[in-house]
């Protein structure tokens, strides 16, 4: 490539070396600048969930350009593209009678959904109501407010006053941490939420304004939570007068087996947020759904107040929100949700049980089209998944490396050989990872 590109790129340690090029995507496939086809284990970034190449919505975008390439949705004026969206994501929402406010990414809607936390809390009389708890080792996004609901420290670390003052946590709900030593699932589930409790407590129940969690933890390692513990967290919260926002940036649109992650665990949260898959991640579009009794309330306040003070210029553009429409009506005309459940789920699930004897590798868990491995340590954290992913793309197939845990978050539209595929490419890297002399 030659001279040091001029691309600043993010989550990357900027130190003088090439990228990984990628210059073309076909179904579950991309091939990157030296002609090398490799199988797309990760969906992008979660996030391809039609693969890259699914014509209905190039074609989508295309008619829409061709339409009404462009009108936001200020001062009482919007499209009809987005009008369109917003109901049908309303009519398929795990809340009824929802509300539905866009914006352009995950980061984008995770910020919004808590500043509507603030905004619901002060139209009600509570305007003390400031603090927000996440859980460690979530991920929420990389906005300063969202940033600092990210429970991971290298979210953090040369950002100045990051995380904000008013930013607390809940311990991460990983049945194979700490908390969970010597307990039963349903011990664990019971001291996750008895420390939830305790910092209520601690910090005032009425100074909380909301709870923001994953139904699945994604970039903190994919941890799966115990089946009641979301049920339950929704419940306590109730009782203080906290909301819950569900970030299902990642979950959203059949991912774990059902149209959203919060329906998997029997929870209808306050605000929801989708991004990713929303899209299939052709266009940028995000989402913030909110509640029936938090729309009203935020109604209300911006009446007294003369407008609801937030938005983006391309909140609803028209284009994404078509690229959207036709992503969700795909979604829904081949139920994906049901053949992550019934099909492709089970397949995965299986292929990656079978990693759980191969050398190196401590554990393996999967939900759906989502499948974490663990692997041993190395001369530090994070080397031996930094390694095991880059002899994945030597054996044709890219994977995700989260410390020392490889994420594997296929697209929903991969075929079941293609699954089978992709998880014994990374079973030959593992073997030869394992059989390469010390130090190479």
């Amino acid at each position: 490539m030659g001279a040091e590109p001029t691309i600043l790129e993010p989550h990357t340690p900027h130190q003088p070396s090439e990228p990984h090029i990628i210059v073309r995507g076909e179904g579950c496939r991309v091939w990157d600048s030296t002609g090398a086809e490799l199988l797309d284990a990760v969906a992008g970034l979660w996030c391809v969930s039609l693969g890259y190449s699914e014509r209905r919505l190039i074609d989508a975008a295309t008619r829409q350009l061709e339409r009404l390439p462009f009108y936001g949705s200020f001062n009482h004026r919007t499209n009809d593209v987005a009008l369109a969206l917003a109901d049908e994501l309303a009519a398929v929402a795990p809340m009824s009678r929802c509300k539905v406010f866009f914006a352009n990414s995950g980061s984008e809607a995770n910020d919004s959904a808590i500043k509507f936390a603030w905004y619901y809390h002060a139209a009600r009389g509570e305007a003390d109501r400031t603090v927000i708890l996440s859980h460690e080792r979530a991920y929420h996004g990389s906005t300063a407010v969202a940033a600092s609901a990210t429970g991971l420290a290298h979210m953090h670390g040369g950002f100045g006053p990051l995380p904000f003052d008013m930013f607390h946590r809940l311990p991460c709900p990983d049945p194979a941490g700490e908390l969970a030593r010597e307990s039963s699932p349903e011990e664990f589930e019971d001291r996750l939420l008895a420390v939830a409790e305790e910092t209520i407590q601690r910090l005032g129940p009425k100074r909380i304004a909301a709870v923001i969690a994953e139904p699945v933890l994604g970039a903190g390692g994919l941890v799966v939570p115990p089946p009641g513990y979301l049920r339950r967290l929704k419940e306590l919260l109730r009782q203080h007068g906290i909301l819950l926002i569900a970030d299902e940036v990642i979950t959203a649109f059949g991912r774990t087996g059902s149209m959203f992650g919060s329906q998997h665990f029997s929870v209808e949260p306050d605000l929801l947020t989708v991004a990713k898959g929303l899209s299939s991640a052709y266009l940028p579009i995000s989402a913030v759904l909110l509640g029936e009794h938090v729309w009203r309330a935020l109604g209300d306040q911006s009446s007294r107040l003369g407008t609801l003070g937030h938005g983006f210029t391309y909140s609803g553009h028209p284009v994404c929100a078509a690229v959207a429409r036709e992503s969700l009506r795909i979604v829904v005309e081949r139920d994906l949700p049901g053949r992550v459940r019934q099909v492709t789920g089970p397949v995965l699930g299986e292929a990656v049980s079978r990693l759980a004897d191969a050398p190196g590798v401590l554990g393996v868990r999967s939900l759906g089209l989502l499948a974490g491995i663990d692997l041993a340590a190395a001369t530090k954290p994070g080397v031996a998944g930094k390694r095991l992913a880059a002899r994945a793309v030597e054996q044709g197939v890219i994977v995700r490396a989260i410390g020392d845990t490889l994420i594997l978050a296929p697209p929903l539209a991969t075929e079941e050989h293609d699954l089978t595929d992709m998880v014994k490419r990374l079973d030959a890297a593992l073997a030869a990872e394992h059989s390469a002399p010390a130090g190479e």
